[in-house]
């Protein structure tokens, strides 16, 4: 069981790798084997188990000249998980339209970006590989007041069935894990409210909110070999939250 899982010798991509969800998948892969890079527009000191480069990946002269960086060091990319993802809460009728941009710039078009970048080396180097994009919840529900998140994720659900299709001949496999209501910074402001922290979880079907940790093995699953005829999936690690009714 442990060389279907094992990532050794894998090169991975790890975007949003400063804090929070990202860096627990950061931590995780290289756990299970893999040689990671961590990309985030926050400076960060490179933990010890990955090195994390500071990059704007909505910035394409950026982005180029870190996947240059990157290719050349390590000379292939065999994983890719794009989990950067921004939220600006606001009313429907008065959402500002610069936020509307920069939700979709950094949650559909950077990973757009990276994908098409990572999936060519993928396809000349290394013959194959794994992207991972992470979505959300609000991939099949909305909620209130933030209709450029929901829409962006909503779209990164359906990129990742499209390049799902277009990249299977190349032995690139695509998913999505999608979170439910996690601790993380986006979130603190709800955690700390003691209505909205219990409404939250009595929302899921095991009656607690997900912690970074819960997103590591359903991501080392979709990387590794355990899951080699598995592709243009949505997997939910959102406590039950989705098949909850009464």
């Amino acid at each position: 069981m442990n060389g279907i899982f094992s990532l050794k010798s894998k090169i991975a991509i790890v975007t949003g790798s400063a804090r929070g969800n990202g860096k627990a998948i950061a931590i995780g892969l290289h756990e299970a084997g893999a040689t990671v890079v961590g990309l985030d527009i926050l400076e960060s000191e490179s933990p010890e188990q990955f090195e994390c480069i500071t990059c704007d990946i909505t910035d394409t002269d950026n982005l180029d000249k870190t996947m240059d960086y990157i290719i050349n060091k390590y000379e292939k990319i065999d994983i890719l998980v794009n989990n950067a993802g921004v939220s600006y809460p606001n009313n429907f009728l008065d959402y500002p339209s610069e936020d509307w941009d920069k939700t979709y710039s950094v949650n559909l078009k950077a990973p757009y970006e990276l994908m098409k970048r990572v999936a060519i080396n993928m396809k000349e180097i290394s013959s194959g590989g794994s992207i991972i994009n992470i979505t959300s919840l609000n991939s099949e529900i909305a909620f209130p007041d933030n209709p450029a998140y929901v829409a962006t994720k909503g779209a990164l659900k359906q990129l990742t069935k499209s390049a799902a299709l277009d990249l299977g001949k190349y032995n690139i496999r695509v998913n999505n894990v999608g979170p439910g209501y996690f601790i993380t910074d986006m979130t603190k402001n709800s955690w700390q409210d003691p209505v909205k922290h219990k409404q939250r979880a009595e929302k899921t079907a095991l009656k607690r909110w997900g912690t970074p940790d819960d997103l590591v093995g359903v991501t080392v699953f979709l990387a590794s070999s355990a899951s080699s005829y598995i592709t243009g999936q949505d997997i939910y690690v959102d406590g039950g939250w989705l098949i909850k009714g009464l």
